[in-house]
């Protein structure tokens, strides 16, 4: 996959998390860690007042995606690692970032 098709890929996910699609959004998601990914995360949970796409890239054989959100209850700054599995990039782990006081 190119850069710009993870792009694509990673922008339609941001989507899908903006819009409240959370079944979409998770069916971007490594299945078996589904479970656990969200441990100790925080993650837009409802309206999302804006958002924006702060950096994709990639690192080493992983695809990484950093968003902030700003929500009603604050802004979150969250970062997505995607690996390939079964020929398909699926975001395998969270984790928050600084966002700043603003998205």
């Amino acid at each position: 996959m190119s850069e710009e098709d993870f792009r694509a890929l990673y922008e339609r996910h941001v989507g899908h998390v903006v819009s409240g699609n959370m079944k979409a959004a998770l069916a971007d998601m490594v299945r078996e860690n589904l479970p656990t990914v969200f441990d100790g995360v925080t993650v837009p949970r409802g309206e999302v007042n804006s958002f924006e796409i702060k950096d994709i890239r990639a690192e080493g054989d992983k695809q990484i995606g950093e968003t902030v959100y700003d929500t009603p209850e604050g802004v979150i700054g969250l970062r997505s690692i995607w690996e390939l599995r079964e020929g398909a990039w699926k975001a395998a782990a969270l984790e928050n970032f600084p966002a700043g006081n603003r998205a």
